[in-house]
């Protein structure tokens, strides 16, 4: 069971709505980075709360609607592929982190950042290192973050079927990279700098 250990020393410093935050979508090759804000009631037990990577996908999909109905209140953004690229997947992570803590309605006071960087926020914030295993709040956002994720994979599934990402989620499986060598990358989807081995393919 997750303590709200970190969220109570947050409380005793005065601090009234404080925030987990986590992304998801960091390592794949193509679609958005997700990113989740959620304030937790106070003490709030939700039972199989945990770090999203440590539970099922059913599982995953049952939290998501009880901290939709539970939360004070939750955001849930993204990082385009188009941001991706334009920039890179830190900068596209964080500002999307960002607008997850500024969309809270009501706004949080304190943010507590799943990882080891907390820069720039848009209200004070703390990185908390494997956050999501530790922080009932981060493990609620990491939840969010990962359950919209794969969903967003089903629909890129859809479009776009020959790459198998309902299987592999956009990792660069050996499968999913056979794919690209195959049919190459479809632009709309796929992160130009994570692909970059099929232009060295090319040069072959």
């Amino acid at each position: 069971m997750l303590e709200y250990t970190i969220e109570q020393e947050l409380w005793n410093e005065g601090y009234q709505l404080v925030c987990g935050v986590d992304e998801a979508g960091r390592g794949p090759l193509c679609g958005p980075v997700v990113a989740a804000a959620v304030i937790l009631p106070r003490g709030l037990y939700i039972e199989g709360l945990n770090d999203s990577k440590k539970i099922s996908p059913k599982k995953r999909d049952k939290l998501f609607d009880v901290i939709c109905e539970s939360a004070i209140a939750f955001s849930i953004q993204q990082g385009s592929v188009e941001e991706i690229n334009s920039t890179n997947i830190l900068e596209a992570t964080m500002n999307a982190m960002k607008r997850a803590i500024a969309s809270l309605e009501p706004r949080a006071d304190f943010a507590l950042v799943d990882g080891n960087i907390a820069r720039d926020f848009p209200i004070p914030a703390k990185p908390v290192i494997s956050g999501d295993a530790i922080s009932p709040s981060i493990a609620a956002a990491s939840i969010l973050a990962k359950v919209t994720r794969d969903r967003l994979c089903l629909e890129m599934h859809e479009r776009f079927p020959m790459y198998n990402i309902a299987k592999h989620k956009g990792y660069g499986t050996k499968e999913h990279m056979d794919a690209l060598r195959k049919y190459g990358a479809e632009p709309s989807i796929y992160r130009t700098k994570f692909i970059r081995f099929l232009d060295k393919d090319g040069e072959n």
